[in-house]
């Protein structure tokens, strides 16, 4: 008898370790959605050599899919009419059995009803590494792979989490942001810790040194209490080279180029090319962005099942408010569209940013969903990057702007071609990001430039993001190194001389920067005129440049001096928007502006004045 029950239990200890063994991705996941096929990506030694059945209600085992590794096993469901429930799926090979008990949750209703983010909104573009430690205790944790974390070493990890970032929520909303966007949070199990985010090793796992994803949901819960939304990085393009896939490649074309290393060529212009190689298209798509990154193989189904599905789990799960997804040209365009069509399906209003990174506007209109630039598919992406204003203001808002060149001109002229998108409030304009020059080059002597920059990014047709740190006048150059563009908010550190997250802590500089973009973003908030309003601009007058926003009879005027000098300009050529109003409340002064025959300006002002017209609609 003893020794039944010591098999017994030695076949049911090996029984559990062999569960143990097997990963299942998703780990869970939701009855009620559109999509009635569910992938399971099953990986584990030997697992392609069990036979599977499933024991539910509902739930239809429709294909069992072996690859060369014979370590993973591709499983469809069919759930188009499942029940919320739980169920097993049973392997087995030979008398070896292993079960895996599954979920299918019931959908929460607030996902199906999430507000995207869009024109109303200014997202705050958090690098969660480098902005705030709220948990020391999960600086140094075991991971697969070697790293450290030294805030000296601009390449290493400096402890920022996911707590961090919660703990100043307050600050956040109280500066007047809307949504906030992180960079990606997911797993990095990377040689050298990969602080930025942009290599994944688990696509279904909160990096540890970021907190868990209970932490991460959390974050989003809490944004949502104070009014703000959280917006998710994702990247569909390669994942990072100490992923398991590259140690145990599910299939040969799971890769692009995965027996010889091809960069690519960044050439994403190739797509409009009418003269493009299918040499060059290819090197383009298929090539790795660097050899850290992997290039995924989006034309393998399985790899794009895998992604699409995975940027639904984390909705479902999160509650995420939106997507900005990395290097958007680079994957596959087909499956791209795909995603999209997938996403709005089951989030009808939902939305999407995509990060094409083009210095034309013509190129970067071709990515936006309806465009008549494109001959291809639709895209269906709502939302684009305007990387040409970015580069056009580090010098438009600082150098002088004379009679016929320099300085504004080039902004108004950027401006006239915005005809060429279809959808101009779902444009992404930013002044700077992760990976570009701080606008600010070095600490300012004074606040003009930045003011006029900042006014005209939150004044003008589109969605305005803001990098962190903005309001406390962070500079940085690329060319001294990446880590120079990512410093670490000051005073979210234990040990740190001041905590600039309070006025307290900044200097008397900063605190008018602060107050000054936070004034401007409580302003904006809910100001349809600038989420929806069009705009009419006006040819430079002595260099000075003058637009309107306006809805119905509501409309704004702004007047903007690109002149170090006092300037005066006549009034009577702004008369369409001016009509019969005779003043109007500067909003950044606090002052009335008079609408005489002349309007006088001192250097580099700027005024955002408020009135009322009667503007064709």
């Amino acid at each position: 008898m003893k020794k039944r029950i010591f098999t017994f239990l030695t076949f049911f200890a090996s029984l559990v370790l062999q569960a143990q063994q097997i990963k299942v991705e998703p780990a869970s996941w939701w009855s009620g959605l559109q999509e009635p096929e569910l992938q399971l990506m099953i990986s584990g030694k030997d697992i392609a050599s069990y036979k599977v059945s499933v024991t539910a209600k509902d739930v239809y085992l429709k294909e069992a899919v072996t690859l060369e590794n014979p370590n993973y096993q591709i499983l469809y469901l069919d759930i188009s009419d499942s029940a919320p429930q739980k169920f097993e799926i049973v392997f087995t090979e030979g008398k070896k059995k292993i079960t895996y008990n599954y979920e299918l949750k019931p959908r929460d209703p607030q996902r199906m009803a999430i507000e995207s983010f869009g024109p109303s909104d200014v997202l705050y573009l958090i690098m969660p590494d480098r902005f705030a430690n709220g948990d020391p205790t999960n600086d140094q944790i075991p991971m697969r792979t070697e790293y450290k974390v030294d805030r000296n070493d601009p390449n290493a990890r400096h402890g920022g989490d996911i707590k961090g970032i919660s703990d100043r929520l307050g600050y956040l909303s109280d500066l007047g942001v809307t949504a906030i966007w992180l960079n990606p949070v997911l797993e990095n199990d990377m040689e050298g810790g990969s602080y930025h985010g942009y290599a994944t090793t688990d696509y279904y796992r909160v990096d540890p040194r970021f907190g868990t994803n209970e932490e991460y949901r959390q974050l989003i819960s809490d944004a949502h209490d104070k009014g703000m939304k959280v917006v998710m990085d994702m990247i569909f393009n390669h994942c990072g080279s100490d992923h398991p896939w590259l140690k145990e490649v599910p299939s040969p074309d799971w890769f692009n180029n995965l027996g010889e290393y091809v960069q690519t060529s960044h050439m994403k212009e190739m797509y409009f090319d009418p003269y493009a190689s299918e040499y060059d298209r290819s090197k383009m798509v298929d090539g790795w962005f660097v050899p850290s990154m992997p290039d995924l193989n989006q034309r393998n189904r399985h790899v794009a099942k895998y992604l699409i599905q995975n940027s639904i789990w984390w909705i479902e799960y999160s509650g995420v408010d939106g997507i900005r997804q990395d290097t958007y040209p680079y994957a596959d365009y087909e499956m791209m569209v795909d995603w999209c069509n997938a996403v709005y399906k089951e989030y009808p209003t939902y939305n999407i940013v995509g990060e094409a990174w083009l210095n034309n506007p013509i190129g970067t209109a071709f990515w936006q969903k309806d465009s008549k630039l494109n001959n291809r598919d639709n895209t269906n992406l709502k939302s684009v990057m305007d990387f040409r204003f970015m580069g056009l203001s580090h010098t438009a808002f600082v150098e002088e702007t004379t009679e016929w060149n320099g300085g504004l001109h080039g902004i108004y002229d950027h401006m006239t071609y915005d005809f060429i998108y279809p959808d101009i409030y779902n444009v992404l304009r930013f002044l700077d990001n992760h990976d570009t020059d701080r606008f600010l080059k070095k600490y300012p002597e004074n606040l003009s430039g930045w003011k006029q920059a900042i006014t005209f990014l939150l004044t003008m047709p589109g969605t305005p993001q803001i990098y962190y740190g903005t309001e406390l006048l962070m500079n940085g150059n690329k060319s001294l190194s990446d880590g120079d563009i990512r410093r670490d908010m000051p005073g979210g550190w234990l040990g740190d001389k001041s905590d600039h997250f309070t006025r307290e802590g900044r200097d008397t500089l900063q605190n008018k920067a602060f107050d000054f973009l936070s004034k401007l973003l409580h302003w904006r908030r809910g100001n349809k005129v600038i989420a929806k309003g069009k705009m009419k601009h006006y040819v430079l007058q002595k260099g000075v440049y003058v637009y309107e926003r306006y809805l119905g009879d509501e409309s704004i005027l702004v007047f903007m001096n690109g002149t170090s000098n006092d300037v005066e300009i006549n009034l009577d050529r702004y008369g369409e928007s001016i009509q019969n109003k005779t003043s109007g409340k500067d909003v950044i002064s606090g002052k009335t502006v008079s609408f005489g025959k002349t309007l006088k300006l001192g250097p580099k002002e700027v005024i955002v004045a408020e009135g009322q017209t009667n503007s064709p609609s």
